[in-house]
């Protein structure tokens, strides 16, 4: 089955606050975790996202016309900094996975798993 991680975290600059040693010591974390599940076949994919602030959504309010807007669409007080798309047996291994996710050690910081609908 896939499913998608979506990790998640403050909508702050509290990654750009944190010192050289603990960034590069939960960089590093990622780093492996990242290549332990590619190595098993597990992660099939995923990438890092630049923050919500440089992002551009369209929406529309009637159907018809279509607003772009400078920035996140959703005010929140998280945003998605990232995900991985994993394919294992069952959901228990995908929630096994995303539970040792590094950056939970970070005050804040999630991880989503959401099934990728499949027809």
């Amino acid at each position: 089955m896939k499913y998608v991680l979506l990790f998640t975290g403050p909508s702050d600059d509290s990654w750009q606050t944190m010192s050289p040693e603990e960034l590069g010591s939960i960089m590093g974390a990622i780093g492996e975790w990242w290549g332990q599940h590619a190595a098993t076949g597990a992660i099939t994919g995923g990438e890092r996202l630049a923050p919500a602030l440089s992002s551009t959504t369209f929406k529309t309010s009637d159907g018809s016309s279509i607003e772009t807007i400078d920035g996140p669409f959703i005010e929140a007080k998280e945003e998605v900094s990232g995900f991985a798309i994993v394919e294992v047996a069952d959901l228990d291994a995908a929630l096994a996975i995303a539970k040792t996710w590094p950056a939970l050690r970070k005050p804040g910081e999630g991880v989503e798993v959401r099934p990728v609908f499949e027809m």
